[in-house]
C-alpha cells in the first residue's frame, strides 16, 4: 500500500523553497549594490587620476622654457698683410733733417720820454705882453673880431672873460672861458685869442717862464 503524503510536509518544502528564493534575491541585491559602489569608486579614482595627469601636463606645459645658450662665436680669421717692398724701403730710409727756424728778435723798445710840463706862473716878475703893448692888442682884436650873425639877430652882447697860457716861445695855448655870454660869442672870443701872433713871454729871475694871462673881450652892438 502506498503511503499518503501529509499536507504539512508539503507545506514545509514550499516554505523552504520560497525562503531560499528570497535569500537568493536579497543576496543578489546586496551583491549588485556592492558591485555598483565599487564600480563608482573605481570610476571616481580613474577620473581623479586622469584629472591629476591633465593638471600635471598643463603645469609642465606652463613651465618656462630653459634659456638656450647662444652658439659660440665663429673663430676669428687673421689674414696676414704683406707689406710691399717699396714701403719697407721708405720706412728704412732716414728721415730728412728738420730745418730749425729761429724767430727774429723783436726790435728794441725805445724808451718813451715823458715831457714834464713846467709850472705855469700866475704872477711872474715881468708879465707876458702882446707885441706893441695893450693899445696894439686892442686894435688887433677889433680888426680881427667877427660878430656872429646869430648873436646879432638874438641881440646877444656882453663881455667874455678868457684865460690862456703864454709859452716860453710866445705861443698861446690852453685857451679857456672863465665867464661867457653865449655859445656863439664864447666861440668867437676863443678863436680870436688862438689867432693872435706870438707874445713876448713872461720872465722870472731873468729867464722865460710859462705865464698865465687873463683877458676880457667886449661884444657890443652899436
Amino acid at each position: 500500500m502506498e503511503e499518503k503524503k501529509k499536507p504539512e510536509v508539503d507545506n514545509d518544502k514550499v516554505k523552504r523553497s520560497l525562503t531560499l528564493i528570497g535569500l537568493n534575491y536579497v543576496a543578489g541585491l546586496v551583491l549588485a549594490v556592492f558591485t555598483y559602489g565599487q564600480v563608482n569608486i573605481q570610476d571616481d579614482l580613474k577620473d581623479r587620476a586622469v584629472d591629476e595627469e591633465d593638471t600635471e601636463y598643463e603645469y609642465e606645459e606652463q613651465e618656462e622654457p630653459e634659456e638656450e645658450t647662444p652658439p659660440p662665436p665663429p673663430p676669428e680669421v687673421v689674414v696676414p698683410i704683406e707689406i710691399p717692398e717699396e714701403i719697407e724701403e721708405v720706412e728704412n730710409e732716414e728721415a730728412p733733417p728738420v730745418a730749425q727756424v729761429t724767430p727774429p728778435k723783436p726790435p728794441p723798445v725805445k724808451p718813451t720820454i715823458q715831457k714834464v710840463e713846467e709850472k705855469v706862473e700866475d704872477f711872474p716878475d715881468e708879465d707876458a705882453e702882446f707885441p706893441g703893448g695893450a693899445a696894439a692888442m686892442m686894435k688887433w682884436i677889433n680888426d680881427n673880431i667877427v660878430y656872429p650873425e646869430t648873436s646879432i639877430e638874438m641881440n646877444e652882447q656882453g663881455r667874455v672873460f678868457l684865460q690862456f697860457v703864454v709859452e716860453k716861445d710866445g705861443s698861446i695855448t690852453n685857451v679857456k672861458v672863465d665867464r661867457g655870454v653865449s655859445v656863439d660869442l664864447d666861440r668867437e672870443a676863443k678863436r680870436v685869442i688862438r689867432k693872435m701872433p706870438k707874445w713876448k713871454p713872461g720872465e722870472t729871475k731873468g729867464r722865460a717862464v710859462r705865464a698865465r694871462c687873463r683877458l676880457p673881450i667886449n661884444f657890443q652892438l652899436n
